[in-house]
C-alpha cells in the first residue's frame, strides 16, 4: 500500500457546537511537525487577564481537542467573573485531530517526547497543570513526570497507567486488537470511533457527534486511531510496556496536588484503574460521578469543579519547583489526649473468661435443642482476633487494603472487624438492605482488595463481578469453592495465623473503615473514618451512656453490635433479620437480655414498633428480665413520644433515649423521653432531638426565600435552616466523592464542620428541632416550608398512622399535598376519602391542595422508618396531573 501523503495541521472550521474558532491555532515545532491546538491565552490577554498558570490538556483515542472545549470557554468566563485566570492549551496529538498526518507510528515514548517538543515550541513556562483523558492521561502524566520544574498539579479523567497482572486487558480493547479486526475496526471503518462515541451517557447530540468525527472521516485520517490501539501494552514484552512502567513509577513519586474525576460506567477503564491511581496518588481529590461513563467530559458538567480546584491552587502555584505534599493541619477537633486504639479494651481483657459476644442464632449443641446462645469469652475473642489478623496478613492483606465484610452480625463478624482494624486494613461495611443494585454500586465504588462473605454474599460477588479476592466465612465443599471463585476459607486463614506475630499497629490518622449510608436520602455513600474518629466515638458513647465492663449491650440495630469489644463490655444481637429491623420481637429482646444480663438496649424505630406490637407474647420471666434494663436507646430516625413511652413501659426501670446522628457523625444530640414530653409543650415545629453531646456542636445556616441554605451559620434561636454539626468523631470524608465533601463543607466556620442536609432550628434552650431534609423543603410562593411540622399536625387525625407533606407543581409555587398512611389499611392508593381529606385539612397547619392515601409509605430498608418524600412527591404530582395511579 502506498505511503499516505503527509498533511499539515489545520485550524477548525466555523460552526462546531460549543467551540469558538478564535481559540484554534497551528504551531510548528523545531522538528518541523505541525500541531493544532486550542488556546484561550490570546483572548485572556485581550480581556486584560494575566494567567496564573496553564492547563495542558491532552485527549485520548479516538477523540481530539474538541473534548476540552468547555474548559477553554469556562476558564474565560471564570476569569471575567473575578476568579484566577487560567490559560488552557488543548493539543491535538500528532496523527490525531487536526494535527499533522505523517503516517508514522508513534509508540508511547515517542508521544511523550512529541508533547515535550510541542510545549518547547509553544514556549510554555510554569506553573503547568496537566489534564488528560483515556490514553491522553498517560501521555500527559509522562510529560508531568519529565517536567517537575514546571509542574504544579495533575488532573485526570478516566485513564490508566498500569495493567494488573491478574486481570486481562478490557474486553473491548482485546476485540479491537484481535487480528484482522484491528485494522478493519480502527482504520478501514469507523467502528472503533463510533463505538466510543456511543458510550456517552446520554447519547451525544448529532452535531456534537459530527464534530468528533470531523478529523476522522477518511480511512487514511484514522491511521492514528489504529496506531494508538496497537500501542496498548498487553504484556511485558510489548514495545511500550517499559515506558508505561516508567510513567507509572514516576506518578507514584509525584507530590503535586492532584484531582481524579471518574465515570464508573466505563467498559474500558473500570474502577480497578481508579483504585490503582488512588494508590499512586493517595493525596488526590477523587470524585466518582455515579451516572457517568467513559466520555465523562460529555456526560457531566465537570469543568466548574476543575476550575474551582484550580482556584484553590492559585495561591500555591507560582513556585511549582517547591510543590510538595504537606500533612493537613490538625483540626480544631483533634484531641490532645493520648490515642487509645479501638481494640485496647479487648487487649486489656485478653485473659478474661467472661462472656464478650453472644450469638442468639446459634446454640451450644449440634441440634440446637437446648436453645442456649453461643458465647465467646474475652480470652477466646482475643485469640481469634489475633489468629485472623495474622492469617490475613499472611495471605497478603496490608495496611490500607480494603476488606469488604459481607457477614451477618455475630462473633465471626466481630472478630473479623477487630482483626482487620488491628493490622491496619480498612473494613468496608454496606447493608444487605441496599439491595443488589445498591450493594453492587457500593462494592465497585469502594473497590476492596479482599471480600469476606458467607455463601449468599459470595454468590452475589461471583455473579455480579464484585471486586476482591474472595474469602469464605464458612467452610465450603471444594466444588462450591471453585464455582464461587473462593481463594481462601476463613477457618484456614485463622489456623495459619495461630502463633504468628502481628504487624505494627496502625496510627490514629490511618483509615479504619468505609461505612455506607442507608441510601434513604439518595444513593448510598461511603463514609471514611480514621482510627482517631472511631476511638472518639467509643469514648463519647461510653461517657454519655455510662458504659462499663459489666454494663452489657443488646443491639437490635446491627452497627452498634460491633462496639461492644471497643467499649469493653459484652454484646448480643437478638434473633432477627438484620436487613429488616422490623422483624425484631419483644420476646427476642427479652431472650437477649436474659442471656447477657445486659443493662442497655439499642433498637431502631421500626424494631421498636414491632417490639411493642408483639409484647403480648412476653411471660413473667421475660418482663422481669426487661425490668433490669436501665438505659434504652432508639437510634436511626425520630420516634414519637407515644411509641417511645409504650416501649419504656416494657422496661420500666430504663431511661429512654433517642440520640440523633447519621452515618457521617453517629452521635450528635440526645434527648430522653422526659425531655420529649417537656418539649411537647413548646410551640416549635418539628421533632426535638435534644442538645449536643459527646463534645459536639450544632449550628444552623438559614434558608433564603428560594429554600437554599445560604445564611451564615449561627446558634440564633428560631431560625429555619440547614443543620451543621461538628464533633471529634465526625467522619474524615466521603469516599471518592470529593465534590460531595466540598458541598458538605461549603461556607462553614473554621474547624471540621459538616452540612447534614437536615433542616431544623435551635430553640432558646439550645435544643435542636429537626423539620425534614433540605431536599424535601417545599419552595412555595410564601417562602420555604419544612415538611415535618405540617406532618405532625396531620398525624393528629385519629385515622392517620403516618403522613408526608410534599410539594407538587413548579418550584417557587409548590402546593402542599398530604400523603397519608391510615391506621386501617387503605386498599388502593389515590385520593383520600372525603371525610379523611376534610379531617386532614382541618388539622394541618398549612393549606393542603390535596390529600392522598396509600396502603404503605415507601421507606428506607435500614431503618424501615424514613419516608421517601422525593418518591412520594413524584407520585403525587403524577396522580394529580392525570397520570396512572399505581403504588408510589
Amino acid at each position: 500500500m502506498p505511503a499516505p501523503t503527509p498533511r499539515p495541521a489545520d485550524t477548525v472550521p466555523p460552526g462546531l457546537p460549543g467551540l469558538d474558532p478564535r481559540h484554534s491555532h497551528v504551531l510548528t515545532d523545531a522538528r518541523g511537525a505541525s500541531w493544532h491546538y486550542l488556546d484561550n491565552g490570546p483572548e485572556l490577554a485581550a480581556r486584560g487577564h494575566e494567567p496564573v498558570g496553564t492547563v495542558l490538556a491532552v485527549h485520548g483515542n479516538p477523540t481530539w481537542s474538541y473534548l476540552w472545549r468547555r474548559l477553554v470557554a469556562d476558564a474565560l468566563d471564570a476569569a471575567d467573573a473575578g476568579a484566577p485566570a487560567w490559560r488552557v492549551v488543548a493539543v491535538d496529538q500528532l496523527e490525531m485531530g487536526l494535527s499533522q498526518r505523517s503516517g508514522e507510528h508513534r509508540p508511547l515514548a515517542r508521544r511523550v517526547a512529541d508533547l515535550g517538543a510541542f510545549t518547547d515550541a509553544l514556549g510554555l513556562t510554569g506553573p503547568v497543570v496537566t489534564l488528560g483523558h483515556d490514553w491522553g492521561g498517560v501521555v500527559s502524566l509522562g510529560w508531568a513526570v519529565d517536567h517537575p520544574d514546571l509542574l504544579a498539579g495533575v488532573a485526570l479523567l478516566n485513564t490508566a497507567v498500569h495493567q494488573p497482572d491478574d486481570a486481562p486487558v478490557p474486553a473491548p480493547l482485546r476485540l479491537a486488537l484481535a487480528g484482522p479486526v484491528h485494522r478493519l475496526g480502527t482504520r478501514t471503518t469507523r467502528a472503533f470511533l463510533e463505538t466510543t462515541l456511543s458510550l456517552a451517557r446520554p447519547r451525544l447530540a448529532a452535531d456534537v457527534a459530527a464534530a468528533y468525527r470531523l478529523p476522522y472521516l477518511a480511512a487514511h485520517e484514522r491511521d492514528g486511531i489504529e496506531g494508538f490501539v496497537a500501542d496498548i501494552p498487553t504484556s511485558a514484552a510489548h514495545p511500550s510496556a517499559a515506558e508505561l512502567d516508567r510513567i507509572a513509577a514516576g506518578v507514584a513519586r509525584l507530590t503535586v496536588p492532584a484531582v481524579l474525576l471518574w465515570g464508573p460506567h466505563d467498559p474500558i477503564f473500570s474502577d480497578r484503574y481508579l483504585d490503582d491511581l488512588v494508590r499512586r496518588l493517595p493525596h488526590a481529590h477523587v470524585h466518582r460521578f455515579a451516572e457517568a461513563g467513559h466520555l465523562i467530559a460529555e456526560d457531566v458538567d465537570w469543568a466548574p469543579s476543575v476550575l474551582s480546584w484550580l482556584s484553590s491552587l492559585s495561591a500555591e502555584v507560582p513556585d511549582p519547583s517547591a510543590s510538595s505534599i504537606t500533612p493537613p493541619p490538625a483540626s480544631s477537633d483533634d484531641s490532645t489526649t493520648p490515642f487509645v486504639p479501638l481494640w485496647a479494651a479487648l487487649d486489656a481483657r485478653a485473659d478474661d473468661d467472661a462472656a464478650a459476644v453472644l450469638d442468639m442464632t446459634a446454640s451450644t449443641t449440634a441440634d440446637g435443642a437446648d436453645g442456649r446462645p453461643f458465647t465467646a469469652s474475652w480470652r477466646a475473642l482475643d485469640r481469634q482476633v489475633r489468629r485472623i489478623a495474622a492469617g490475613l496478613h499472611g495471605i497478603g492483606v496490608r495496611r490500607c487494603d480494603r476488606v469488604s465484610l459481607l457477614v451477618e452480625p455475630g462473633p465471626t463478624l466481630t472478630a473479623l472487624v477487630y482483626a482487620c482494624l488491628r493490622i491496619g486494613a480498612v473494613v468496608v461495611v454496606a447493608d444487605a438492605g441496599l439491595g443488589v443494585r445498591g450493594l453492587t454500586r457500593a462494592q465497585r465504588g469502594a473497590w476492596p482488595r479482599f471480600v469476606v462473605a458467607q455463601r449468599k454474599g459470595l454468590a452475589a460477588a461471583r455473579a455480579l463481578g464484585w471486586p476482591g479476592v474472595r474469602i469464605s466465612a464458612e467452610p465450603l465443599a471444594p466444588t462450591v469453592r471453585r464455582i464461587l471463585g473462593v481463594t481462601h476459607e476463613l477457618v484456614d486463614v485463622a489456623r495459619a495465623g495461630e502463633g504468628r506475630p502481628l504487624p505494627p499497629e496502625p496510627g490514629p490518622h490511618d483509615e479504619a473503615a468505609v461505612l455506607f449510608t442507608s441510601g434513604s436520602t439518595g444513593p448510598a455513600k461511603g463514609v471514611v473514618y480514621r482510627h482517631a474518629e472511631l476511638s472518639e466515638l467509643r469514648d463519647a458513647l461510653a461517657a454519655h451512656f455510662d458504659v462499663g465492663p459489666e454494663t452489657g449491650l443488646v443491639t437490635g440495630f446491627a452497627p452498634f453490635a460491633l462496639l461492644g469489644p471497643a467499649l469493653g463490655t459484652r454484646s448480643v444481637t437478638p434473633v432477627m433479620d438484620v436487613s429488616s429491623p422490623a422483624t425484631l420481637t419483644a420476646r427476642a429482646v427479652a431472650d437477649a437480655v436474659t442471656a447477657s444480663d445486659a443493662r442497655i438496649v439499642f433498637l431502631s424505630p421500626a424494631a421498636i414498633l414491632n417490639v411493642v406490637d408483639t409484647a403480648d407474647a412476653l411471660d413473667d420471666a421475660d418482663r422481669a428480665a426487661l425490668a433490669r434494663v436501665r438505659t434504652f436507646l432508639s437510634t436511626g430516625a425520630p420516634i414519637s413520644a407515644e411509641l417511645l413511652g409504650s416501649a419504656a413501659a416494657l422496661m420500666p426501670a430504663a431511661t429512654p433515649h433517642t440520640p440523633y446522628g447519621m452515618t457521617e457523625c453517629l452521635l450528635v444530640t440526645d434527648i430522653t423521653l422526659e425531655g420529649i414530653r417537656d418539649a411537647a409543650t413548646a410551640p416549635d415545629a418539628g421533632v426535638c432531638v435534644g442538645r449536643p453531646v459527646g463534645g459536639g456542636e450544632v449550628l444552623v445556616s438559614a434558608l433564603d426565600d428560594d429554600g437554599d441554605a445560604t445564611g451564615a451559620p449561627s446558634a440564633d434561636p428560631g431560625v429555619l435552616g440547614e443543620v451543621l454539626v461538628r464533633a471529634g468523631h465526625l467522619k474524615e470524608r466521603y469516599d471518592r466523592l470529593w465534590l460531595t465533601d466540598v458541598a458538605a463543607e461549603r461556607d462553614t466556620p473554621p474547624g471540621r464542620w459538616h452540612r447534614t442536609g437536615d433542616v431544623g432550628h435551635l430553640d432558646d434552650q439550645g435544643r435542636l428541632w429537626i423539620e425534614g431534609r433540605l431536599a424535601h423543603v417545599l419552595r412555595t410562593a410564601d417562602g420555604p416550608l419544612a415538611p415535618v411540622g405540617p406532618e405532625q399536625h396531620v398525624e393528629r387525625v385519629p385515622a392517620v398512622r403516618r403522613a408526608a407533606v410534599v410539594g407538587v407543581g413548579p418550584a417557587g409555587v409548590h402546593q402542599a399535598v398530604a400523603v397519608v398512611e391510615t391506621t386501617s389499611t387503605t386498599r388502593r392508593p389515590g385520593l383520600a376519602p372525603d371525610d379523611l381529606a376534610a379531617a386532614a385539612r382541618a388539622a394541618s397547619s398549612v393549606p393542603l391542595a390535596a390529600v392522598l392515601a396509600v396502603p404503605r409509605m415507601p421507606t428506607d430498608v435500614r431503618h424501615n422508618s424514613k419516608v421517601d418524600r422525593t418518591r412520594l412527591a413524584r407520585w403525587a404530582d403524577g396522580v394529580l396531573t392525570g397520570g396512572r395511579v399505581g403504588q408510589p
